[in-house]
């Protein structure tokens, strides 16, 4: 079993700036990727962007104002999201893909959500 604890998620004004923060725990795993994903009201949960041996891929709408990266000794995500539009808006879930050792079998965890806000 693995744990995601998130946090970091708030209001703030568009144009402005926001850091999330996923902590992964647990025992008998490798966690091989980690990213965040959104949901908005009314719609569908999406990818926002993961990070996987030090390989970041991002959705075309965050791309070049969101950064992920990842602190794999500590299993520790962190998406720094600039120039934050009104579309921006949603509640952004982290998650883990992770191989249970020594199974090999391969898990997805997520995080309990974290909200951002985005004013006009």
């Amino acid at each position: 079993q693995v744990s995601l604890v998130e946090s970091g998620g708030g209001s703030v004004q568009a144009g402005g700036s926001l850091s999330l923060s996923c902590t992964a725990s647990g025992s008998r795993f490798n966690i091989v990727e980690m990213g965040w994903y959104r949901q908005a009201r009314g719609k569908q949960r999406e990818l926002v962007a993961t990070v996987a041996s030090g390989n970041a891929n991002y959705a075309e709408s965050v791309k070049g104002r969101f950064t992920i990266s990842r602190d794999s000794a500590k299993n520790i995500a962190i998406l720094r999201m600039n120039s934050l539009k009104s579309e921006d808006a949603a509640v952004y879930y982290c998650n883990a893909r992770a191989v249970e050792l020594p199974t090999a079998r391969f898990y997805d965890y997520w995080g309990q959500g974290t909200q951002v806000t985005v004013s006009s």
